[in-house]
């Protein structure tokens, strides 16, 4: 019995370190030209995850196998991978990926949402807002109401009400005066709650501060800047905003 327990053992063993090789294999373009990955054939690789995928199709061999076949541009075989995965956030951002690589920006859009990948969300609003602040800004509320939804990221809610903000902002440069007060006072509105979030956040303190000037009140923006100094007495652009006011009040 002990022969056949140390048998299977080893057995067991050579198996874990075949597949820990193979994987060493697909990591093998950052590793350093010395290393062993570097080495390793990618197609004894691609042999052992197919039979894995055969036998044991495990998520991180499908994703493995996807991100392999995005590197060589086979995204159709990359999408057969990442639809094997189960339901997860690993599985919407690799077809996000997909789809962004094949040029379908509103369906990556709508797999980086339901991850959701903060980051690849990110960039997309902002592409949205060079040309469309609005909009960008309608996305942007979007992407901050599944973020509250998850009740995970406090952080990325506070930057995403700070990104309205500056949407708004942009947007009321580009409106006729009917509309420009709206948006200015959707950016206070969007700023303020964003420092409500994260009080210490001199970013946030500041775009609040700025939008209480666009709409009109100094006072207001006043107090803002001294919080901003609250947090950095030597925050330089406070201290050059609040010294402005005080000669505008001296004159």
């Amino acid at each position: 019995m002990r022969v056949v327990l140390g048998i299977v053992a080893g057995l067991v063993l050579a198996c874990l370190g075949i597949v820990q090789l193979a994987s060493d294999a697909f990591t093998a373009r950052v590793a350093s030209p010395q290393s062993l990955p570097r080495h390793i054939p990618i197609g004894f690789a691609l042999r052992v995850y197919g039979v894995l995928d055969r036998i044991a199709p495990a998520p991180y061999v499908e994703t493995t196998l996807a991100e392999y076949e995005m590197d060589r541009g086979d995204l159709h075989a990359a999408a057969l991978h990442a639809l094997r995965l189960p339901r997860s956030p690993i599985r919407n951002e690799l077809l996000g990926r997909i789809a962004q690589r094949q040029g379908d920006a509103s369906r990556a859009f709508e797999y980086f949402f339901a991850a959701p990948d903060i980051v690849a969300l990110r960039e997309n609003v902002e592409r949205i807002a060079k040309h469309d602040p609005a909009h960008a800004y309608a996305v942007e509320s979007r992407i901050r109401e599944r973020l509250q939804a998850l009740r995970t990221h406090p952080d990325a809610v506070a930057d995403a009400s700070w990104m309205m903000a500056r949407f708004a902002e942009a947007a009321a440069a580009r409106s006729s005066p009917a509309l420009r007060v709206m948006w200015l006072r959707r950016a206070l509105r969007n700023a303020s709650a964003a420092a409500a979030l994260s009080p210490l956040s001199e970013k946030y303190l500041l775009v609040t501060a700025g939008a209480e000037l666009r709409l009109g009140d100094v006072e207001a923006a006043r107090r803002w800047y001294h919080r901003v100094l609250a947090v950095d007495p030597r925050n330089s652009k406070a201290l050059a905003a609040l010294a402005r006011l005080d000669g505008t009040r001296k004159r």
